[in-house]
């Protein structure tokens, strides 16, 4: 069906995984493919602002809409334990949450349609700084996505190791939960474990603090659509006799609709601020949202999704409950209206994130044509 090799291209992205905004030698493999793919009616453009994305432009041969897809191209700071003869050659990085699967799904789709000229127009947008430094937001802020290159709808997938190989599954409304960061730093005064008089102990700030943020969802939350509150990391002290002058804490909120997450927001700076007026420290607190906002699928174009991918004789589809996954992609989603589904790589003995991950390469070719025949039914509607 296409001019590409899906697994030994995924197999040669995952070999070169790079952290956010960092992502260049990716870059320069995504570009030098799609250039020997080149049409007349194809468009390279590159963001000098923003150096490792890379956008694609299709001319469509009747043109009603501009439909986009976005591919996340950036890795994570995690040590590859998977043993594959293609593992990481990059110590300490690993394309541990499947983009490299991402990308070769959208190279497979853009090599489709560089040699069958769509009747819409489409942009491919293989957007750096999805794990951190929300890339889709920071193109959209530099006007990326104005007059040609303006999306009417946007699509996008995750991988999802749980579900079976080839399946493609999603869901109306909220799919993954907003996200924000938590960092907090709590400076006393630090002094020796004799004289707890003569100072403020950062320690007992922060076990307070851990102690209050659990109430935010047991007690601020409907349980009906629920939220998260995780305290990751607490580093204070460096010996058993002296009280911590500093303790730094750090987490994420999470929940599936916006006026939660912000409710959770506030409710973590005022126990901040109640923190250190009952201890005597003072505290500095960062909350960072940046572009993670709900993934919410808009009704119009889920609805055909969902429709499509039911009636194909050939796509395994499956509707499927929200995740408290986060995902740059909504903040694209809050701009422009469109899906994220998930794409079944058939691992589930090893989560996201996780140093074996190792998603079954079987699930390429269906996420291509899955997504191939959906984009051909859809510009004939």
């Amino acid at each position: 069906m296409t001019p590409i090799d899906l697994k030994q291209v995924r197999r040669d992205l995952h070999r070169i995984p790079e952290l956010a905004l960092h992502e260049t030698q990716t870059h320069q493999y995504l570009k030098q493919l799609v250039m020997q793919w080149q049409q007349p009616w194809v468009t390279i453009r590159e963001i000098p602002e923003l150096p490792t994305a890379l956008l694609v432009r299709v001319a469509g041969t009747d043109p009603q809409r501009t439909i986009g897809y976005r591919a996340d191209i950036d890795a994570l700071p995690i040590t590859e334990a998977t043993g594959l003869p293609f593992a990481s050659e990059h110590a300490g990085l690993m394309h541990a949450c499947g983009h490299d699967m991402h990308m070769t799904v959208g190279l497979g789709i853009l090599a489709y349609f560089t040699q069958h000229q769509p009747k819409d127009n489409l942009i491919f947008f293989f957007q750096p700084a999805e794990e951190a430094d929300y890339g889709g937001k920071r193109a959209y802020d530099l006007g990326v996505f104005t007059d040609e290159w303006r999306p009417d709808e946007f699509y996008g997938l995750h991988d999802h190791p749980g579900l079976p190989t080839g399946q493609i599954a999603t869901r109306q409304g909220t799919l993954f939960a907003g996200t924000t960061e938590i960092h907090v730093t709590f400076t006393g005064k630090g002094g020796h474990a004799a004289y707890p008089h003569e100072a403020v102990d950062a320690v007992v700030a922060g076990a307070m603090f851990v102690n209050q943020v659990q109430t935010i969802v047991s007690r601020n939350v409907d349980p009906v659509r629920g939220g998260v509150v995780t305290l990751g990391a607490f580093h204070a002290g460096t010996v058993s006799n002296v009280i911590a002058e500093t303790a730094h804490l750090d987490g994420t909120i999470r929940a599936f609709r916006q006026q939660d997450i912000e409710m959770m927001q506030q409710r973590v700076r005022d126990i901040v601020a109640g923190v250190a007026l009952a201890t005597g420290v003072t505290a500095d607190l960062q909350l960072i949202q940046g572009g993670y906002m709900p993934v919410e699928n808009d009704d119009t174009t889920t609805a055909l999704f969902m429709t499509y991918m039911t009636q194909a004789t050939d796509v395994d589809f499956s509707e499927i409950a929200p995740a408290m996954t986060g995902e740059d992609f909504g903040f694209l989603l809050q701009k422009f209206p469109g899906t994220m589904f998930w794409l079944g790589v058939g691992d589930p003995t090893h989560a996201l994130h996780n140093a074996g991950l190792s998603p079954d390469e079987a699930a390429l070719q269906p996420g291509v044509d899955a997504m191939v025949g959906y984009l051909n039914w859809r510009m004939m509607q």
